[in-house]
């Protein structure tokens, strides 16, 4: 029995140099993630302070002049709305550590400016069909002042993801509700008409 030997080529200094070069950035980027993963478990642990301050610096997240910081997940179309406009939205608020304090709302009418001051920032931030995250400072959630009953604590970091499929502007809403007033009171004036002519003149001859 016979063995056909299969000469080996050498390999090219060149390519094993490729190779070191190739396992130490290998090597590097591993252990860059594990350091931005062992930094974003701490950062659980941090104070709101440190933490919105290493936050503001992350892929993605943009600061107001305010200091409410938000994260395009999904832009939208078209101009956003100002104070005074009804928004449609869809919304779920949420602490640091995860703790939902306000369950996901579809499908709510929210008048633009109201409500909490970094709520009301961010909404006229977005357009339709966009979807933001905002991390919202104390000073422009509750503060030192959360709702009874809540479960937010006092100073606490807000996060809100919220979803605009629509809004009115006000001056829409006005002419909607004059509409409106104009209808009921064509109909009122139907209504005494008919309960009028139901009621009929008196024949001839009665008092």
């Amino acid at each position: 029995m016979s063995v056909t030997a299969v000469p080996l080529q050498p390999i090219k200094r060149a390519h094993i140099v490729w190779l070191w070069v190739g396992l130490a950035l290998a090597v590097a980027l591993a252990l860059l993630l594990a350091w931005q993963g062992t930094r974003a478990a701490a950062s659980v642990a941090w104070d709101d302070e440190r933490f919105l301050a290493w936050h503001a610096g992350q892929p993605g997240v943009r600061t107001t002049e305010s200091g409410l910081q938000y994260m395009v997940l999904e832009a939208g179309r078209g101009g956003s709305p100002s104070a005074g406009d009804i928004a449609l939205i869809d919304f779920e608020g949420r602490l640091r550590d995860g703790t939902v304090f306000q369950p996901e709302q579809a499908g709510q009418g929210w008048r633009v400016g109201d409500g909490i001051p970094g709520f009301a920032e961010g909404l006229q931030l977005m357009s339709r069909g966009a979807r933001y995250r905002f991390w919202l400072p104390p000073e422009l959630g509750y503060g030192p002042n959360p709702p009874q009953g809540s479960r937010i604590p006092e100073d606490a970091v807000l996060i809100f993801d919220v979803t605009m499929t629509d809004f009115i502007s006000e001056a829409e809403v006005r002419e909607m509700q004059m509409q409106q007033q104009l209808q009921q009171q064509m109909l009122q004036q139907q209504m005494q008409e008919q309960l009028g002519g139901e009621g009929g003149a008196l024949p001839p001859g009665q008092p």
